[in-house]
């Protein structure tokens, strides 16, 4: 495949935006610089929505042309350098490369198989050690979802005063040292998945925050009067019994039973 491609709109037998269109069909990663001697602004909104790199109106300047195509030739391998490392991932984190062959661990791969096409909430459970982090990646880039984010996030290592701001994100000014606009890790994990380990270890109040995420998918930042949807998937783990705590009312009950709606042990090593 070429790493660019310049492309005329006015040719005969077809028109450019019909090949535009094959193009991206074929090469959806692939830059197309489209050319043309009419400039219509139109006509360049037109071809950008359909995924042109850029427009350029003839007579051409050289120069330009040149530093277009450079950046169009770096676009283009910084977006097979992407997918590379996507697919590098995903194969790492594959369910086949969970070390185990016993009957528990058979158990596991068949619970994670049966979750990868939904956006269902999941709680792993285990042991310190046992693979949880390792299963919950398997799931995510073995879903719907593997395209975007999985944001990790060890619950048990934020101090207590920063859970909210660190999940949910603070506004300017909503404390001292809150200099800037901060999204939290939910917000950072849009459209992919959030892996909330150590969850147990959350507290109280953080809790009955997650669980507004749970219900209905909204967070609202520290600083914040309003409330913003997140299309995220959770999944949970602890090594702790979280339904313990929550009978001791160290932990909510209805965040345990929203978090574990399947569940997923990993038998100790």
């Amino acid at each position: 495949a070429p790493a660019a491609v310049l492309l005329d709109l006015m040719m005969p037998e077809i028109d450019g935006v019909d090949v535009l269109k094959e193009l991206q069909r074929r090469h959806p990663a692939l830059p197309v610089i489209i050319l043309t001697a009419v400039n219509e602004v139109s006509r360049a909104v037109e071809v950008t929505k359909l995924g042109a790199y850029d427009y350029l109106v003839k007579p051409i300047d050289q120069e330009r042309l040149k530093t277009t195509l450079n950046r169009a030739v770096s676009h283009g391998n910084l977006s097979d350098e992407v997918v590379r490392l996507k697919t590098e991932l995903g194969d790492r984190y594959d369910i086949k490369n969970i070390v185990g062959s016993s009957a528990a661990m058979r158990h596991v791969y068949s619970q994670i198989e049966k979750v990868l096409s939904s956006d269902i909430t999941i709680f792993i459970s285990g042991e310190s050690g046992t693979g949880k982090e390792l299963a919950a990646k398997a799931i995510h880039y073995g879903s719907l979802r593997s395209d975007e984010p999985f944001i990790d996030v060890n619950c048990a290592a934020i101090p207590e005063g920063l859970q909210e701001s660190e999940l949910f994100g603070h506004e300017k000014g909503a404390f001292t040292g809150a200099l800037a606009t901060h999204p939290g890790k939910f917000e950072q994990a849009a459209g992919g998945t959030i892996f909330l380990d150590e969850v147990g270890e959350t507290e109280p109040g953080m809790q009955v925050r997650l669980l507004r995420v749970l219900q209905d998918g909204e967070i609202r930042p520290l600083g914040s009067s309003e409330t913003r949807k997140v299309d995220v998937r959770v999944i949970a783990a602890s090594n702790r019994d979280v339904r313990q705590a929550g009978e001791e009312g160290r932990f909510r009950e209805d965040v345990y039973y929203r978090l574990r709606v399947v569940e997923v042990q990993i038998p100790p090593l």
